[in-house]
């Protein structure tokens, strides 16, 4: 009886401190258990989530859980700014950097779908510099190059598996650095059309289409999205994404008027607790990243692989759109098929521990789901400390975001989707 008393209670909880919020990112709210989870584990997120901000590992973050259509679960703890003393809220606005890499990858299969993209397509059909890309040579110092074998596809970006990578390599990352090519975590007062025109002369970590590696495939695919429509990334993701789902909060660079609710990042201290990042650059060999990058320079560079911020609500209404099969409230974006193509392992034995599709991680078999019955999930995280996953199977979406970097001894992000899938009671 207790325990039914303290469900109702905490349930009444949610309803009443989320229920403006939910409503305004238009999926309605549902009883955990009527949603099949269970309130007293879905608790238990919360508590992790309040142990970090109270260990000072995070000054704070948000989590939503949303099954068959509706929320379940939504909670703020901690701070959005320490120092001035800013609450976290549903209405926080994140940097979500390669959570972008979702939504380009969406805009490349609705291009797709309109004809105007193929996956078979070379990339210098819409970048001419990509014609007569060079591979680095194998087991050499000297940045000697060979001819690749094969031109890099659309499909070979989807996938990351055209042998670009990021500024980490320790090969090419210098390379990179010299060119002066950003990922969507620095301001760039240059355009996409001019930085991709010089990673294109930039050799190839290995031969396309013949290893699967993390790196600037998507930020090349944002520039496809370009010439094959004519419109700039930003203009695309606002005309064909976020007006019809009503991401009113997703944007590459925050409008003055939502400043105050971007939250602040933070990283570990040595000694324990929180150092905030503002605009000094944090350099670590080739790589370098700055917190202001999404409201400082020209806002001209619309970085695909990195670039966006969004809030819990907007990126939950994207997911909701692929669990749905690409609609959301009436708005079809792609078709069944396409999602069903974009979420099903596409790079086999390329990649061990994790699948890839076009344009997330896939979990494909029970070695991989760890433990979880999650086989199928599909989802991705971010630079700054943002995740999130869905589950077609089980009608299941989970997104957890705070801003963090490095990581440090925090864990939640790890531990979430664990969490999740032990709330699930049917």
């Amino acid at each position: 009886m207790k325990k039914t008393i303290r469900t109702f209670v905490y349930c009444l909880f949610i309803l009443a401190t989320f229920a403006p919020a939910a409503l305004s990112q238009g999926l309605p709210l549902a009883f955990p258990r009527t949603a099949g989870l269970s309130p007293d584990r879905l608790a238990e997120i919360g508590a992790l989530m309040q142990e970090h901000v109270d260990q000072k590992k995070l000054a704070g973050a948000v989590a939503v859980v949303a099954r068959r259509g509706k929320i379940a679960y939504l909670k703020s703890v901690g701070k959005q700014d320490i120092e001035a003393d800013i609450d976290m809220t549903s209405e926080t606005i994140f940097r979500i950097a390669s959570m972008t890499k979702p939504v380009t990858s969406v805009a490349v299969m609705m291009l797709y779908e309109d004809g105007a993209v193929r996956l078979t397509d070379p990339v210098s059909k819409y970048i001419p510099d990509f014609a007569d890309v060079a591979v680095l040579a194998p087991n050499q110092q000297n940045r000697e190059k060979i001819p690749a074998k094969r031109p890099i596809t659309i499909k070979h970006l989807l996938t990351h598996t055209s042998g670009l990578t990021y500024h980490w390599n320790r090969q090419l990352g210098p390379m990179y650095k010299e060119a002066g090519i950003t990922h969507g975590l620095l301001p760039d007062d240059s355009v996409l059309a001019v930085k991709m025109k010089k990673l294109a002369r930039i050799p190839l970590l290995h031969q396309p289409g013949e290893a699967w590696t993390y790196g600037l495939s998507v930020d090349v695919l944002g520039r496809v999205v370009e010439v094959a429509s004519g419109k700039t990334l930003e203009e695309f993701f606002e005309q064909r994404i976020f007006e019809p789902l009503g991401m009113d909060d997703t944007h590459f660079f925050i409008p003055s008027d939502k400043m105050a609710r971007l939250a602040a990042v933070y990283a570990p201290k040595a000694g324990g607790g929180l150092k905030r990042l503002g605009g000094e650059p944090v350099v670590e060999g080739p790589f370098a990243y700055r917190a202001d990058h999404p409201y400082v320079g020209q806002r001209r560079y619309f970085s695909g692989g990195g670039g966006l911020c969004s809030t819990v609500g907007d990126y939950l209404r994207f997911s909701q759109m692929l669990l749905n099969g690409g609609e959301l409230d009436g708005k079809r974006l792609l078709k069944v098929e396409t999602v069903r193509l974009m979420t099903k392992d596409q790079v086999g034995k390329l990649s061990k521990g994790q699948g890839f599709g076009l344009g997330f991680s896939v979990t494909r078999n029970a070695a991989e789901a760890a433990g979880l019955d999650c086989v199928g999930s599909f989802g991705w995280g971010g630079f700054w400390y943002t995740t999130f996953f869905v589950d077609p199977e089980k009608k299941l979406i989970g997104i957890c975001m705070g801003q963090l970097h490095p990581e440090g001894n925090a864990t939640l992000n790890k531990q979430f989707k664990r969490l999740v899938y032990q709330a699930v009671l049917n």
